[in-house]
């Protein structure tokens, strides 16, 4: 399942680190954007590892963006507590290069629209 949301970096949080139990080190650092949904439109990403850190630097506050990510929970004294893991940040509205560096125009049908009733 792939998940993707575009919105506003809202903020840009401190990176944190630790070492794990096992004397490993870690870092994360989380970002908010805001989805401009009617409810919570706010929506915290973490970045673990210096790899996907680095993919923050290019973005700051206030722009458009489109977060892929993958959720996962897990459980700790009977309650379970839910990460939102980005693993791919682009600007909003980048579109994919075009082999042959232009972009087919787009086909317009002169063929007169149909009348129906389906709601799509």
């Amino acid at each position: 399942m792939s998940l993707a949301v575009k919105g506003r970096i809202t903020k840009v949080l401190e990176v944190e680190s630790g070492t794990s139990k096992a004397g490993k080190e870690w870092k994360k650092q989380g970002f908010v954007i805001d989805t401009g949904a009617q409810y919570n439109p706010e929506v915290c990403f973490s970045l673990f590892g210096d790899d996907k850190i680095v993919m923050l630097r290019d973005f700051g506050a206030g722009q458009e963006v489109e977060v892929a990510f993958n959720i996962s929970s897990r459980e700790f004294n009977g309650k379970y507590y839910h990460n939102i893991d980005a693993w791919k940040i682009t600007a909003a509205g980048a579109a994919a290069p075009v082999a042959g560096g232009a972009a087919p125009a787009p086909a317009i049908d002169d063929a007169p629209a149909e009348d129906d009733d389906l709601p799509f």
